[in-house]
């Protein structure tokens, strides 16, 4: 990651954010400074080809849990940040929830037992979503909610769902990777629609 680093700041402001989004950057918190970063292969998740792997799509039909959306942002970044090694520190944490406030970042969570057992967050520009991050507290809920939160965006008519960096596990749900032109087409063209999450 430290090649993708474009720029260093001190502050923050959720303007500036959706700025970079457009153009292909993104933050990233430290104990410093923040980070800018952009990729110049970007991993996406194709909304018309989002691959359940089996198990998951067993235990989805099982049911036992509930989604909602944008009900408990602020608990699920929490959610995200809690681990040995964080990049959401406080300066995240309060930019990205005034996006949220302001109607430009969402949550989808998922309710076990009336508590909070997974969720992911992200940024919309349009019919562009950027996933930031997802947690579970219950095995395989961070699954569930890439899927549901994929499920929606495509049943919102969403165009692009951008997962930031390849890894195996989001290679199972059928992400793959773009170069940056390719990935800043994709971007502009997204970024035009009007979409409500």
């Amino acid at each position: 990651m430290e090649s993708d680093l474009v720029g260093v700041s001190r502050d923050l402001d959720a303007r500036t954010v959706l700025e970079a989004y457009r153009a292909g950057v993104f933050p990233m918190g430290g104990r410093r400074a923040i980070t800018w970063h952009c990729p110049r292969v970007r991993a996406v998740v194709p909304l018309d080809g989002v691959h359940v792997p089996r198990s998951l799509a067993r235990r989805i039909r099982q049911g036992g849990f509930e989604i909602t959306c944008n009900t408990a942002f602020r608990e699920v970044m929490m959610g995200c940040a809690d681990r040995d090694e964080t990049w959401i520190d406080a300066r995240i944490l309060s930019v990205y929830q005034q996006l949220h406030k302001n109607g430009d970042a969402h949550s989808l969570e998922v309710w076990v037992d009336g508590q909070l057992a997974g969720g992911i967050y992200g940024v919309q520009i349009g019919g562009a979503f950027f996933a930031e991050s997802m947690f579970h507290r219950v095995t395989d809920m961070s699954k569930v909610a890439l899927v549901k939160l994929a499920e929606r965006l495509r049943e919102c008519g969403f165009a692009l769902l951008e997962v930031q960096y390849l890894t195996p596990h989001l290679t199972r749900f059928g992400a793959v990777e773009i170069g940056f032109d390719e990935y800043m087409r994709q971007v502009d063209e997204a970024a035009a629609l009007l979409r409500r999450f």
